[in-house]
């Protein structure tokens, strides 16, 4: 069933068309991205198809049965509005009932109240509204929104936009429509959405740069080019495979067309008499031939830097630590803060690149600057090396004068970037056009700059001063994906150190090759390994904490495992099926097995413990010997297993 069907849209932008004649629909269950570069207007046609904007031509037509709901860019709220009354500002009937059944709930008391209770119970049984209930509760719990009665103005950036979040799902519509959903989220939060996303019957049309979102949620891919949108069937790899093999094609295009100018362009400059209707014809078809719009590749610019070399010192912690003010909330939490880091002590060594894993709220941003000296520890000490320069991208970076233009403020810090190989340079207009500041806009004012402009700009700028000792904070909010590709390569190459904070999973894989892990209360762990691996490991160790906990209270599910078709091994139950009997060798195997397993566990505790402390003084030697170990046990697990099922 067509859920959405827009025909000939257009929107005109400040200087030309956005988009023109953008035709297409949204079927039942479809799952869709925008993508395209910055500016290209993906947030704008979103917006339009939302009703927030006007088109300047076209039509926009939802089906009546479906109900959209719209998660903009940035989230508008009231102030003094409770979570509740943001998240329930919908009118439909059912969302108003379970609103009321959830207030009931806590403030209940008094017959008046429990008379009203008993009717709004009635009502839920007969609009059958359980399991509606169940899911907006689950929603709520998941994305840590429990106390419905705070004011949104009390609320941080990233729990603003969880409750913006929640308020789109929550509602009764069979239409999504996202704007940067993941922009703000931890990643945690990011992979739960991602799994909702993915599951929901709901439509969805959304705008993301997340790489392994695209992949994993959507079943097409739009893109918005040179004012065109056009369709990609299938995931964003395979929009690239796509993209790959139509680059190919209008390549050889391209020069089967030039070949044939070159020959036509020597015929032109003869002159030729143009009374012939056959000549007119010709001349006509090589004027249009020659003002076409060319065929244009994406640059694929990628550079490294000639930065300072570092020393044998680069940058010692010692022992910091910092506890939130007295009376200071944690992560939007009602409870009493606690310490946001606890006694961490590191030393950096040259070409480390190491990645901040945390939920919001957890202290990333606080280390990051504490490091940069911006803020101080209430103990330990930082000893900076004498040769290390350190460039630190912000996520609200300030612009002291927004008059100066976009190309004066890059001049302050350079004229010209040294390339690695010190023989080559690049102008600072050129860095810039890279960046996606092309034409007039360099000539414009910093104070005519959007908010994702201006952080673009500002590590354009950072990155001109060459520094050996890269922080980023949330660099890629608002980049698109071909920007992030650039950056991602220059990172992959860089030989400074890099500590990196980002949501964006693909991103933190490709630059990072270990993680500072920040646990809540308030200590910092090691893991060597990427993004994606750590949280494998923490499903699957809490995957293995629930079934511990359901075989310690007896709950084994009796789908699963019955007296006499199953053994419980040290990680679960396994199925049990008649096979051979254990040789005399493997049996001394399976006995070795069960006194060495419980070995390895302690020694994993050990090692566990040593990685929370925060006095391990050396936490990546430590890392790669717990990993070593996870290792060896997954090994000796399934060989426990496999013999355990035949003894």
């Amino acid at each position: 069933m067509n859920l959405l069907s827009i025909n000939n849209l257009a929107k005109i932008g400040r200087e030309k068309p956005l988009f023109t004649e953008v035709t297409f629909g949204l079927q039942d269950g479809e799952k869709a991205a925008l993508i395209g570069r910055n500016g290209t207007g993906k947030s704008t046609l979103l917006n339009t198809i939302a009703g927030v904007l006007q088109p300047d031509e076209g039509t926009v037509v939802f089906n009546k049965e479906a109900g959209v709901s719209f998660l903009p860019q940035n989230p508008e709220f009231n102030e003094n509005d409770t979570i509740r009354q943001h998240i329930f500002k919908n009118n439909s009937p059912k969302l108003q009932i379970i609103n009321e059944y959830t207030r009931l709930c806590e403030e209940l008391a008094g017959s008046g109240t429990q008379k009203r209770y008993d009717e709004i119970l009635l009502q839920m049984d007969r609009q059958d509204l359980w399991n509606y209930e169940a899911q907006i509760s689950s929603i709520l719990s998941t994305l840590g929104i429990t106390d419905l009665e705070r004011k949104m103005g009390t609320l941080s950036g990233g729990m603003i936009k969880k409750v913006a979040l929640a308020q789109v799902l929550v509602e009764d519509t069979k239409v999504l429509l996202l704007d940067e959903p993941t922009n703000h989220l931890d990643i945690t939060t990011i992979s739960w959405l991602q799994n909702y996303l993915k599951e929901t019957k709901r439509s969805v049309l959304m705008v993301t740069h997340d790489r392994y979102f695209l992949d994993a949620v959507c079943t097409n891919i739009y893109e918005l080019a040179r004012n065109k949108l056009k369709l990609y069937q299938g995931n964003y790899s395979q929009y690239l495979e796509k993209k790959e093999t139509e680059a190919e094609i209008e390549a050889n295009t391209e020069r089967r067309i030039e070949s044939v100018l070159r020959f036509e362009r020597d015929w032109l400059l003869r002159g030729p008499c143009a009374r012939g209707t056959k000549i007119k014809a010709r001349i006509q078809r090589d004027e249009q031939l020659i003002n076409r719009e060319k065929f244009q590749t994406d640059k694929g610019f990628t550079f490294e830097v000639k930065g300072k070399r570092l020393g044998g010192k680069v940058l010692i912690l010692h022992n910091i630590s910092k506890n939130y003010p007295k009376g200071y909330v944690k992560a939007d939490s009602t409870e009493e803060a606690t310490p946001v880091i606890k006694s961490f002590s590191y030393n950096f060594n040259k070409g480390q690149k190491i990645g901040i894993f945390g939920d919001n709220g957890s202290g990333k941003t606080t280390l990051l600057n504490i490091i940069t000296g911006n803020l101080q520890p209430d103990t330990g000490s930082i000893e900076l090396g004498i040769n290390t320069k350190i460039g630190y991208y912000t996520q609200n970076p300030t612009f002291p004068d927004t008059s100066l233009t976009v190309l004066e403020y890059i001049k302050e810090t350079a004229e010209r970037m040294t390339l690695s190989d010190g023989k080559k340079d690049v102008s600072a207009s050129r860095f810039l056009e890279e960046f996606g500041f092309e034409g007039k806009i360099q000539h414009s004012p910093v104070s005519t700059l959007s908010g994702g402009e201006r952080k673009r700009l500002y590590l354009v700028r950072l990155l001109l001063e060459n520094p050996n000792f890269l922080i980023l904070d949330e660099p890629t909010n608002d980049f698109d994906i071909f920007t992030m590709n650039i950056l991602e390569q220059f990172l992959m190459n860089y030989e400074g150190c890099l500590l990196l904070v980002s949501h964006d999973r693909y991103f933190m894989d490709k630059t990072v090759d270990s993680l500072f892990i920040l646990e809540e209360d308030g200590s910092i762990s090691g893991f060597v390994g990427k993004c994606s691996e750590y949280i494998d490991y923490r499903t699957e160790l809490q995957h293995e904490q629930f079934l511990e906990e359901k075989n310690k209270k007896g709950e084994v599910s009796p789908s699963a495992c019955t007296s006499s078709q199953a053994t419980l091994s040290p990680r679960g139950c396994t199925p049990k099926t008649p096979q051979k009997k254990l040789s005399f060798k493997e049996q001394k195997e399976f006995e070795a097995l069960d006194a060495e397993i419980p070995q390895l566990e302690a020694e994993k505790t050990e090692l566990e413990e040593q990685m929370s402390s925060g006095k391990n003084t050396n936490l990546a030697e430590t890392t790669k010997k717990y990993n070593e170990l996870l290792k060896t046990l997954e090994e000796k697990y399934a060989r426990w297993e496999e013999l355990a099922e035949r003894a």
